[in-house]
């Protein structure tokens, strides 16, 4: 009985409190990828694509919404000349990450599905898509919630000014 009262109240506290599983990344290692990637632009090409892709993960990966957004335009800018079908798809997952981190869900979700259009199979972007999915069904309710108590104190007080006048 008490396990499913302490899952009762995890699940509660998930629920407002927005958790979910996609891992974060702090100024430290966003630092290294930055400097990792300014030392391999006197690389070659394949090693500055890889040092990018990093340093736009820890980018979307962040607390910060500044980093989240560099990593976003980092993103778009390289989408272009993407070719390969599975950079495209790590790409537009971490561009997906970034606009969730943002609260872009919607624009998330498109982007995740086109992840899974090229790879129907990816757990990551399947458990994204997952993720957006409960965010978004959960600003509805808690949208719902405030509507609803709104709704209550303008009939409460239109209930109150009339029991006055009587």
């Amino acid at each position: 009985m008490e396990a499913k009262v302490g899952k009762f109240f995890e699940s509660v506290t998930s629920f407002f409190s927005g958790s979910d599983q996609l891992p974060w990344c702090d100024s430290d290692i966003i630092a290294g990828c930055e400097k990792e990637a300014a030392e391999a632009g006197k690389g070659s090409e394949e090693l500055k694509n890889e040092c990018l892709t990093r340093f736009s993960w820890a980018l979307v990966h962040s607390r910060r919404s500044e980093d989240v957004e560099r990593g976003i335009v980092m993103l778009e800018a390289s989408l272009a000349s993407t070719a390969d079908p599975m950079k495209m798809r790590e790409k537009l997952y971490l561009l997906a990450v970034g606009h969730f981190r943002r609260g872009g869900y919607s624009r998330s979700r498109e982007l995740v599905e086109q992840c899974l259009m090229i790879e129907p199979e990816w757990r990551q972007a399947q458990s994204l898509k997952k993720a957006i999915e409960e965010r978004i069904t959960k600003d509805g309710v808690i949208g719902i919630g405030i509507a609803v108590t709104a709704a209550g104190l303008v009939a409460g007080g239109i209930a109150a000014a009339l029991s006055r006048k009587n």
